[in-house]
């Protein structure tokens, strides 16, 4: 185990390839708020979202989740993989109450272990000799270097209290007090869900019950999946960004997303030439969340399904790094990933491994390729403008998958359909998927 101190650096790369681990927090002498904050290349808060609390214990990606650690009463998990590339440091910080401070510490730890098997590797320890009159602390940080991850151990202390914290970080401060148990029963999840739906976003009110009622129909309205949006930013989409059209329908998604999971968001991804992963979208940013993802992110020259498909892979389900895997992999929710394109792709090679790759997971691939081109019978890619019809049809016939994961349709814009046929099309082939991968033990 390596003994870290103050302004001392580690490598995670050869620790903890993936990411994966644990951070185990502890203080004597004085009570003490745990929060992380993941900030961008700036240094500021990505998001509010992306402030980790009790009041809030988990990022929107799943990246980070507040819990006790290995004997520890506090802690976080994280999966240092699945944050956003555009969350360059993660702070780990500390904050006291009322008119304590930090030189009230006796003894306290900052304690670094795998997710596996919870062998600790370092350790950053700290007494309120090191401070004074402080009410915060940096204690330690992640951050991106060189293509992996770093930890350093900070040990800094910082006037002010949690709010303070939040402030410099440039996030906005909560009113609402720390919650305390209630003895009313919450509201199941669905309801709780809808409730927020109503609050947070009206316009999609309507969208999710009709979502619901294209779900009953296809026997899912209990149905649990994670929901993710694939979106094309090859420069031929840039009609369909400027008109508001990919925005439009990435609320149709968001509001399946809500039928789906009761967290309220999808998890987004971007192709062009390269992959990109913006902030996912939920009820607390979906208005105008996709021109400021396109700000972020110009629209590029080249437009790869393949590379886009094994970023998703890696993401779910990292444990394959986005290659071949010689058995079915089981998880207890499946993927439903609506894949946008107005075009074919130059890695045909890649695109076709990964897709047979992909159906040994728990998967389903939607499709929905826009264009003028005729509406192919292929259960799996669209004819599109300027298309590859051989290679496109040749996909669904392609050899060497588990099951067919795989479904689309064409359209000659994204608004074509009624916000009721839509849905109906999205069901179009997922019950059958499903009930084909519990068969294989995908679910």
């Amino acid at each position: 185990m390596t003994q870290l101190a103050k302004g001392q650096r580690l490598s995670l790369r050869d620790i903890v390839p993936t990411g994966a681990l644990q951070v185990g927090l502890a203080a004597q002498g004085l009570p003490l708020d745990f929060a992380c904050f993941g900030l961008d290349l700036v240094g500021t808060l990505f998001n509010d979202d992306y402030m980790t609390f009790f009041n809030q214990p988990r990022t929107p990606c799943g990246a980070v989740q507040a819990g006790g650690v290995a004997g520890d009463a506090d802690g976080f998990a994280f999966q240092l993989h699945k944050l956003p590339a555009l969350v360059e440091r993660v702070v780990i910080a500390a904050s006291a109450g009322g008119a304590d401070v930090m030189s009230h510490i006796s003894t306290g730890h900052l304690k670094l272990l795998e997710s596996e098997g919870e062998r600790e590797f370092a350790r950053f320890e700290f007494n309120g000799s090191d401070f004074s009159a402080e009410q915060a602390l940096m204690l330690g940080e992640f951050y991106r270097k060189d293509g992996g991850w770093r930890f350093m151990a900070v040990g800094q202390g910082f006037n002010g209290g949690l709010d303070a914290l939040v402030r410099h970080f440039g996030g906005t401060v909560d009113k609402v007090p720390r919650p305390q148990v209630s003895p009313q029963p919450a509201l199941p999840a669905k309801i709780s869900l809808e409730k927020r739906v109503e609050r947070e976003a009206p316009r999609l009110v309507n969208l999710v019950k009709q979502a619901g009622v294209s779900l009953e129909k296809a026997g899912l309205s209990n149905h649990r999946a994670k929901v993710c949006l694939c979106l094309d930013i090859s420069g031929s989409m840039v009609g369909l960004y400027r008109k508001g059209l990919v925005q439009s329908f990435a609320e149709r998604v968001l509001a399946l997303a809500c039928q789906f999971d009761d967290d309220g968001e999808i998890d987004v991804f971007l192709f062009g030439q390269q992959v990109h992963q913006p902030v996912p979208m939920g009820l607390s940013n979906w208005d105008g969340y996709i021109p400021q993802i396109i700000a972020r992110h110009p629209l590029e020259s080249d437009t790869r399904y393949g590379r886009a498909m094994e970023a998703i892979r890696q993401f779910y389900f990292p444990d394959a790094s986005g290659g071949a895997r010689i058995s079915p992999h089981k998880a207890t929710q499946p993927v439903y990933v609506m894949f946008v394109t107005d075009g074919s792709t130059t890695d045909k090679t890649v695109t076709e491994k990964q897709l047979r790759w992909s159906s040994m997971e728990p998967i389903f691939w939607q499709v929905m390729g826009i264009g003028k081109g005729r509406k192919s019978k292929s259960r799996l890619l669209s004819a599109f403008i300027n298309s590859d019809f051989p290679f496109l049809e040749s996909l669904d016939e392609l050899p060497g998958r588990l099951i067919d994961n795989a479904n689309y349709f064409s359209v000659g814009s994204p608004d074509e359909h009624t916000d009721e046929a839509l849905y109906d099309l999205l069901m179009t082939e997922y019950p059958d998927w499903l009930k084909l991968a519990a068969q294989h033990s995908l679910l």
